[in-house]
């Protein structure tokens, strides 16, 4: 889908879909309760001793700075992942798109090996993008190459490396049958390989998160900060029943950075807000390498190729 203009400022501000307030609503709960349990055992403290239970602010307001500080960096830290995920894909549309035009403009003339090669670069996203979210199946990579072929890549080990190497397997074919010369062959072959680069640059994203002992250590300051903050807010408000209010306006924002930092972190999951849509990115591509076909007036024949055909296989 295209970029979507900016929602009104109310709009976004109260919108629910698409924010974090749903997966941190529990636990700022939780922290209100904890306040107000607080906030009583300390008026029967005062009731039957006379002392209050509380402590100076002071030191809150310096761990609130160093603690607002480390989350900024754990979003940040996600962000860049998934800013370097969206450049990444954004990559594979341009080097599949490189990749069909050469084939088109370069390749076997009168014969389908444009068509099945161009159908099997544009499988390729949609591969991609099952590899990455661990999917074993794609119906739009049926409709491209058909059942079998599918069935084939699919249960190969590494389903993106088995598609680039029919690729190379058909440019390799057409260079040998002198269908394409040495200077077309190597340009149409590092636009290739440059599509796996891309995907194991994915995979490092995917198969590297942010290191656990960070999050750990952030989320017991959190909870510290947290549990001890309205002994000190006994000590600055007026009533110990604002106590878990002031609490939980605190809880909220905290939380909230946390969870967008671990949102962040892998943005191929569809069960990650803001994840990237490389569905529509897959898609696109699709329609693009098949629109150059039509474009190109490629078909030698009304008909499609079976699934027969569209599974490549090299001359002896």
């Amino acid at each position: 889908m295209p970029y979507e203009s900016r929602q009104p400022f109310w709009k976004e501000a109260f919108a629910l879909s698409g924010s974090v307030v749903p997966l941190v609503a529990g636990n700022v709960l939780l922290f209100a309760l904890i306040g107000g349990l607080i906030s009583l055992a300390d008026w029967a403290f005062e009731e039957q001793t006379g002392t209050r239970l509380t402590i100076e602010i002071a030191p809150y307001e310096i761990a609130g700075a160093a603690l607002g500080l480390l989350l900024i960096l754990r979003t940040n830290a996600g962000y860049d992942r998934w800013w370097e995920a969206r450049k990444l894909w954004g990559g594979i549309v341009n080097q599949s798109r490189n990749l069909a035009v050469s084939a088109i403009a370069y390749g076997p003339e009168g014969s389908s090996w444009r068509e099945v090669f161009v159908k099997w670069v544009a499988a390729f996203p949609h591969v991609a993008r099952c590899f990455l979210r661990g999917q074993s199946n794609s119906d739009q990579v049926n409709a491209l190459l058909g059942p079998n072929a599918s069935s084939q890549i699919f249960k190969s080990a590494h389903p993106p490396s088995f598609v680039a190497l029919t690729l190379a397997q058909m440019l390799k074919q057409a260079s040998s049958q002198g269908q394409l010369n040495q200077f077309q062959f190597i340009q149409i072959d590092k636009e290739r390989a440059q599509l796996i680069d891309h995907v194991g640059a994915c995979e490092r994203i995917l198969h590297t998160p942010l290191a656990r002992v960070y999050s750990i250590k952030i989320r017991r300051f959190i909870a510290l900060f947290l549990f001890t903050l309205p002994f000190a807010l006994m000590h600055k408000l007026g009533s110990d029943w604002l106590v878990p209010v002031v609490t939980m306006l605190v809880a909220y924002p905290l939380l909230s950075l946390d969870r967008i930092g671990v949102e962040l972190e892998n943005p191929f999951a569809e069960n990650h807000l803001g994840h990237l849509p490389i569905n529509d990115i897959s898609a696109k591509i699709e329609r693009n390498l098949l629109g150059l076909l039509q474009d190109a007036t490629l078909r030698q024949s009304p008909c499609l190729p079976t699934d027969r055909d569209l599974i490549y296989k090299p001359s002896a």
